[in-house]
């Protein structure tokens, strides 16, 4: 059994807020015990004003709130899934990128986002992700972690089922899903994709989650998650910022896959053939 912890954040158009928000997290995590924190996606901008937030943008290896999260990590010897930071890459474009960060600072894994979001919503609200950032290519599973072997997504992920299995075929215990889920979409979908997520897998899925009214306008819907092999939810943060603790016992896979061993039943799909 090892306790995790989740921060559901409000992350705002200031790095240098959000990162001091991120360090606090880091060191109430470890004061309450956890041996990982994780924390959503975006954690260290938020801000769909284009120009704007080109002005905050970095290079990883100049990106103050990931050298700031790598030393408070080291600091309280606890490890750290950053859900995601916007950082620049080389073709002028932008990676949402996570980072697995272990208990002495250093980064043990990174993950790009694959699948980005361009969609025009009901509410008038219009996402371009692929106008700014580049995708993913790589599936990530990080060995030697506190909760086993750690599989990486990022929000929009999670509507691709294929990545998930991907990830529990490399034996990933659990899958880290951090959010910036909006509210239409995260009261019609959130729960139920990824306790679906979760069962299919017969693994743990943890969400850590933004929430809130931000500075850039937007609203997001919260409700960071705990999901057991089962299915069942072990935390549900609600609407309110803040840290919260989940315990997570890794023997619960084994039981659960025994009992539905749909991992093991796999089947190449043949070609549709129409009719």
């Amino acid at each position: 059994m090892t306790k995790i912890a989740l921060f559901q954040s409000n992350t705002g158009i200031d790095p240098a807020a959000n990162g001091a928000a991120l360090v606090a997290a880091i060191g109430e995590a470890a004061r309450g015990n956890a041996t990982m924190l994780f924390t959503p996606e975006m954690s260290g901008l938020l801000d769909r004003d284009s120009q704007r937030a080109a002005a905050n943008l970095r290079a990883e290896e100049d990106d103050q709130v990931l050298a700031a999260c790598r030393e408070a990590a080291k600091a309280h010897g606890i490890w750290v899934h950053l859900g995601s930071l916007a950082v620049l890459v080389g073709d002028g474009k932008v990676a949402n990128r996570g980072f697995v960060i272990d208990r002495n600072g250093n980064i043990q894994a990174r993950y790009d986002k694959i699948h980005l979001f361009d969609v025009d919503l009901p509410t008038g609200e219009s996402w371009r992700e692929s106008a700014v950032y580049r995708a993913g290519d790589k599936s990530v599973v990080v060995n030697g972690t506190p909760v086993g072997k750690l599989g990486l997504t990022i929000c929009y992920d999670l509507r691709f089922p294929t990545l998930f299995a991907r990830l529990a075929e490399a034996d990933a215990d659990l899958i880290s899903v951090p959010a910036a889920f909006t509210v239409p979409t995260g009261k019609a979908h959130w729960h139920t994709l990824l306790r679906a997520r979760a069962i299919e897998a017969g693994l743990y899925v943890v969400a850590a989650a933004q929430v809130g009214h931000h500075e850039d306008g937007r609203n997001t819907f919260g409700h960071s998650l705990v999901v057991d092999p089962w299915g069942d939810v072990l935390l549900d943060m609600g609407e309110e910022q803040g840290l919260g603790f989940a315990d997570i016992d890794l023997s619960r896979i084994t039981d659960v896959r025994s009992r539905i061993p749909a991992l093991n039943h796999r089947r190449p799909i043949p070609d549709v053939v129409g009719q």
